[in-house]
């Protein structure tokens, strides 16, 4: 992760923060964050990454959509099973729409909705790593 926050800091000072080298950084620096044990740090990396993206990017750009699925499923990895779920079927219905049904990302998030939702049901807290 080291080499990833010197990247990004590069690709802040030469790019700037907007450019979209530097949002897909951010998001990879954010991945890796959750994967490494740190499900809060994925968390707060994303829902900064998320403001921008949908400022510069809009809120259907496939970036965008991306970042909102990720939050989701590191929200449920960090204990909120029904929060995960809630925020993907709100990016299924988002991801539908842009994508249309058949699209590998909305049956990922269709998949994932499924996963979460059985596990706010049945009472679970996040026991297994998100395989993301």
């Amino acid at each position: 992760m080291t080499t990833l926050a010197g990247l990004l800091a590069d690709q802040e000072r030469v790019l700037g923060p907007d450019h979209l080298r530097t949002l897909v950084t951010r998001h990879s620096l954010a991945r890796w964050r959750g994967k490494a044990g740190d499900p809060a740090g994925a968390i707060t990396t994303l829902a900064g990454l998320l403001a921008d993206q949908e400022r510069v990017l809009g809120p259907d750009h496939l970036d965008t959509l991306d970042t909102r699925h990720e939050l989701a499923l590191w929200r449920g990895e960090a204990g909120d099973a029904a929060g995960a779920a809630t925020a993907l079927a709100e990016v299924l219905a988002d991801r539908q729409r842009v994508l249309g049904l058949d699209h590998p990302d909305t049956l990922a998030t269709r998949h994932e909705l499924a996963r979460w939702r059985s596990r706010t049901e049945r009472g679970d807290d996040a026991e297994s790593p998100v395989l993301l």
